[in-house]
């Protein structure tokens, strides 16, 4: 009985998934199974709208309705959250290698804030004190650096792109003091300085002297340039300030003020 009953509902929800391509279960109304239909996928489709604004106005209303049909059909969530279906829409659209790639760009760039309105991610330990070229740069884990071949702050219904800029679209994505997300552009040194404090623990004065060889210039060409990026950024609670635990000349320098 109960295998019937799991065959029975596996049955419906494919039906209701896609009616073309999965017979009804036996005994059920056709009505009925519509009125189902209508209604889950009518929650889709409101939450993707109210969650993607810009891309819902920016599409055609036959494209968006073939790509949210598709991605209900055929999309497997890996969570049960209504909070987390954004971030499958654009893992969805990320695969969609058939579409033009403005599409997942600008879903990934609304989506990120609602990612970091929601998140209850705690700030890792820091000195708020610690010398930001000697010490090792603490990112906060509400700011995002970001990169786009499309320029998806400017895309929207009038302005739909045809062809990828010769330069990408460089931003950070922060959440700051009253839950507010802002978006900032970055210059490209300003970008890869993020990047790196976001992958390894390196001292300001070692990030620094990768990115001036990377570019090919004496580390002194950029370190004030880049010293006053690390303040500027921590005054803006971007970089936290530094690890409270770092090797440093054989030594474990242990952060007391906290």
């Amino acid at each position: 009985m109960a295998e019937s009953l799991r065959e029975q509902q596996l049955c419906m929800a494919g039906h209701i998934r896609d009616p073309l391509a999965n017979p009804p279960p036996p005994g059920v109304d056709a009505r009925r199974l519509a009125v189902y239909r209508q209604l889950f996928f009518g929650n889709l489709q409101s939450l993707l709208a109210g969650s993607f604004p810009v891309l819902h106005a920016s599409l055609a209303a036959e494209h968006w309705q073939g790509l949210s049909e598709d991605f209900y059909a055929n999309h497997r969530c890996q969570t049960p959250l209504f909070t987390e279906v954004g971030g499958e829409w654009v893992e969805y659209l990320q695969g969609r290698t058939d579409q033009p790639g403005w599409i997942a760009e600008l879903a990934h760039y609304e989506w990120i804030e609602t990612a970091l309105l929601l998140s209850d991610a705690d700030q890792p330990e820091h000195d708020p004190e610690g010398d930001l070229l000697d010490g090792v740069p603490v990112l906060s884990s509400l700011a995002v650096p970001l990169a786009y071949a499309w320029p998806v702050s400017h895309i929207g219904p009038e302005h739909l792109p045809g062809e990828v800029p010769a330069e990408p679209t460089l931003l950070l994505a922060h959440r700051g003091a009253g839950h507010k997300v802002t978006f900032s552009r970055l210059a490209p040194l300003a970008h890869a300085l993020l990047v790196a404090l976001q992958d390894q623990p390196l001292s300001g004065r070692e990030h620094l002297a990768a990115l001036a060889e990377a570019a090919g210039v004496a580390p002194s060409a950029i370190e004030a340039q880049g010293l006053a990026l690390l303040l500027s950024l921590k005054a803006q609670g971007v970089v936290l300030g530094t690890r409270c635990d770092q090797a440093g000349f054989g030594l474990l320098v242990m952060c007391d003020r906290l």
